[in-house]
């Protein structure tokens, strides 16, 4: 319960999935490190600590509640609570609970202390019933172990004491950047940036591919996807997004195959951009919002066929999710507004009357065969447009960071 009156002098962060690492523990809570001292690089008087089961990170003055909204968005966090540090010591642990305990809003409470430094001289429930004792002798509140209104959280340490009440969710998941880098295929739809957020959730870090066919496409389409991209930036810092010029190359598919097949060679000429601009970019997979029979080209025969000009890994987040599960999620995240804007994208501007659901490798080559796409395939990668996006609108054309 929020008490802005109390005074935090800490934020205690708890890992998430990287208590079940072993050998790579150490790497993984060194980069999660790094992650939080970046996304809060706008607090310059917090100082970070880690050990191997907590980090800690001292406020210095800071409000913890403008801290909590970029601690939230940084992945391989489950949870943090706000925290008052005092001396291992039962006599300061009892004054700072009962001093915490006063300004608290309740009447109910209960306590669980966490021993972590073996040699105290008391158990947890020895520190339990002194702690509980102390307040039920100096003020009106009552135990209770099942419902309280307030549960008082000790953990005591071989240096430090640090007493909690709240326990605010993490992101869960792990460290943007351990599991290496993809490419995303960032349409503007709702489910792209779904499969963005899910893939940097499991720790690997994204750039973002989008392919763009003006005059047919507009300018706003552009800044829905940059916006998009802006607003999945504050999970790893920055998002790369490469910007396609896709109108010549998507012209020559209607123009040299036939329509059924347009839209399964189109996705097939994207497939071979992305593996490109992936390769050159030390990405190892491509990453994009595909879900199992969606629309005709998400048939397991189109993925199968357009899956087939790439020998990179191909991974959909979302493939086996329901669209009411996806657009739930893309709420939460707060792209589902923006996503849903009516301009429209280089996949819906050329959708033919009859498409294909059941499509064929071999069909597909044999269209490919009447028409040399590759040098096209080439100058669209030669010539995409590479914007980098940061969560606060600013955004530069540069070379990328990971």
């Amino acid at each position: 319960m929020r008490q802005d009156n109390l005074v935090y002098d800490h934020i205690l962060i708890r890992y998430g999935e990287l208590s079940t690492k072993g050998k790579n523990r150490k790497d993984f809570i060194k980069k999660l490190f790094t992650n939080v001292k970046n996304a809060l690089s706008g607090f310059p008087a917090l100082t970070l600590e880690k050990t191997h089961d907590r980090m800690y990170i001292n406020l210095n003055g800071e409000d913890p509640f403008a801290v909590k909204p970029y601690l939230e968005k940084v992945f391989g966090i489950s949870s943090f609570s706000f925290a008052i540090r005092c001396a291992s010591d039962i006599e300061a642990i009892k004054a700072t609970t009962l001093t915490l305990a006063r300004k608290e809003e309740g009447r109910t409470f209960k306590v669980a202390a966490r021993r972590s430094w073996k040699q105290f001289p008391m158990i947890s429930d020895e520190i339990n019933r002194a702690v509980a004792g102390n307040i039920l002798r100096n003020t009106e509140w009552k135990v209770d172990v099942k419902t309280p209104d307030v549960k008082i959280q000790i953990e005591v340490h071989e240096q430090d004491t640090y007493i909690m009440t709240d326990k605010y969710s993490g992101a869960g998941g792990y460290p943007v950047g351990v599991g290496g880098k993809a490419m995303v295929m960032l349409s503007g739809g709702i489910d792209s940036p779904i499969a963005s957020y899910l893939t940097m959730k499991r720790g690997v870090a994204i750039e973002c591919v989008h392919y763009a066919s003006p005059p047919y496409t507009s300018a706003q389409a552009r800044e829905k996807v940059l916006e998009l991209a802006r607003l999945l930036a504050p999970y790893q810092g920055h998002i790369m997004v490469h910007i396609v010029p896709f109108t010549d190359l998507q012209l020559a598919i209607y123009e040299h195959c036939d329509e059924s097949y347009a839209i399964t060679i189109m996705r097939r000429m994207m497939y071979r951009i992305a593996e490109k601009l992936a390769r050159k970019q030390n990405a190892l997979a491509i990453v994009n919002g595909e879900s199992i029979g969606q629309v005709a080209s998400q048939t397991l025969e189109s993925m199968m066929t357009i899956n087939a000009v790439t020998r990179m890994p191909v991974i959909r987040p979302v493939a086996c999710m329901d669209k009411v599960e996806i657009i739930d999620l893309a709420r939460k995240i707060n792209t589902y507004e923006t996503s849903i804007q009516p301009w429209e994208d280089c996949c819906t501007i050329f959708t033919p009357k009859n498409p294909v659901t059941k499509p064929t490798i071999r069909r597909a080559e044999w269209m490919e065969s009447h028409f040399d796409f590759e040098p096209m395939v080439d100058a669209c990668v030669e010539n995409c447009e590479s914007v980098l996006i940061y969560p606060d609108k600013k955004e530069d054309d540069t070379e990328d960071l990971f």
